[in-house]
């Protein structure tokens, strides 16, 4: 084929593709409410201003986020600081998982127990000093028991002393914007001064189930032995027999924090977090949790995009020997949080030049796909490039030139 031959497909393929990116998605949407919520760590998604209002929970902070978008359904003194118990350990687990990626750890390293960790009161698997675990026996008695002996030892393990691990949990939680919390033993009994808040606990539960979802493997485990049988550990987190679609996550109870869970579950593609702090007893924990895991699976819904087969895949470069480039349409997420019957409001725009010049790297933005309802944008994704091209040199033009006067 000529190079004649080959700029004039190119030309026609660019003109469809620019004509396709003109009739792509566009129309009316009808009946979805166009109020952002707070979200506790980016993302906005529509959601009603008044979301979960007439809900009372016996409790004294709760907040209930999509773990997708981390968008707020439902919110309760979310940024009273106030002792989390053993939710703590959520952290505790964050960051022994990141120890195992970076491959510090493995599954089957040994875990010795120091006389500090066995001091440790609380929910316990009665470590004694000198004895080894494997790390995967002290996560089934951290994430099962909660154990406050297997979680100190492991955070020895990981940081080298409690002192230094408990210095990179706050390093941690400032890396993930929790502004309201303060770190000062790696398991979460009573400590002057060892506060968070609701809101910064969701933040850190949907930081671990993104980043190390492997935990859910540990927090759905209902019953485990250790010791050969002889140490029986029973979870702690009743949800998992009483809820559908329960999956994890931690509990907490302690005289100062009350009783306390930050509770994931899953249904139909909707992902949620209920935290609950500060309820008088394990029953009104679960209860308070069960209610806003109901409330949000009864008026939210994980939703398709809206139909975006007629996007352009390709997109002319001028100036280059490659005279275009695939796109990359792989930032836009599955599926966008919206309220229960939503969905067929939605639409989409695909927003392109008609060519880019040379050079191009793979991975430079070059578009945008933007999500609205009832006309209004309620988030845009970048389009990248899929490839690079280089700019045309001299030889390379003299040499196309030719060409096409062949």
């Amino acid at each position: 084929m000529g190079a004649g031959t080959v700029r004039g497909r190119n030309a026609w393929m660019g003109a469809a593709r620019r004509w396709a990116a003109a009739l792509c998605l566009a129309g009316l949407a009808l009946g979805l409410p166009g109020l952002p919520a707070r979200a506790v760590e980016g993302g906005a998604q529509l959601v009603p201003a008044e979301a979960g209002a007439g809900l009372s929970l016996p409790c004294r902070a709760a907040v209930l986020v999509d773990q997708g978008t981390g968008t707020v359904l439902y919110e309760k003194d979310a940024d009273r600081q106030m002792p989390i118990a053993s939710i703590t350990k959520v952290m505790t687990l964050l960051l022994t998982f990141e120890a195992l990626h970076n491959g510090q750890l493995t599954l089957d390293t040994p875990v010795p127990v120091s006389e500090h960790a066995a001091s440790m009161g609380g929910s316990q698997v009665w470590l004694e000093p000198g004895e080894h675990f494997t790390l995967d026996e002290m996560l089934r008695a951290i994430c099962v028991s909660s154990a406050n002996d297997a979680a100190v030892a492991v955070a020895e393990l990981v940081g080298g002393s409690e002192e230094a691990f408990v210095a990179r949990m706050n390093a941690k939680a400032a890396e993930l914007g929790m502004t309201g919390t303060t770190f000062k033993n790696a398991c979460g009994l009573d400590t002057e001064g060892h506060l968070s808040t609701a809101r910064d606990v969701a933040v850190m539960s949907r930081a671990i189930l993104r980043e190390c979802p492997e935990v859910l493997h540990y927090s759905g485990i209902w019953t485990d032995t250790l010791r050969g049988g002889e140490t029986m550990l029973v979870n702690t987190n009743k949800l998992l027999r009483r809820y559908e679609g329960i999956t994890g996550l931690k509990t907490g109870t302690t005289g100062g924090a009350g009783v306390c869970i930050s509770a994931s579950a899953s249904r139909d593609g909707l992902d949620l977090i209920a935290v609950v702090l500060g309820s008088d007893s394990s029953a009104e924990r679960f209860d308070s949790a069960t209610r806003l895991l109901d409330y949000g699976f009864a008026n939210y819904e994980a939703a398709p995009l809206p139909d975006l087969s007629g996007r352009p895949l390709y997109l002319d470069v001028t100036g280059s020997d490659g005279f275009d480039v695939p796109l990359d349409y792989s930032a836009l997420p599955e599926r966008l949080l919206v309220p229960r019957g939503g969905a067929s409001a939605l639409t989409a725009s695909v927003e392109l030049p008609g060519a880019v010049p040379a050079p191009l790297s793979r991975g430079d933005e070059v578009g945008t796909v933007t999500i609205a309802a009832n006309g209004t944008p309620v988030g845009s994704w970048p389009i990248c490039a899929a490839a690079g091209a280089a700019p045309l040199d001299f030889d390379a033009a003299v040499r196309l030139m030719l060409e096409s006067l062949l």
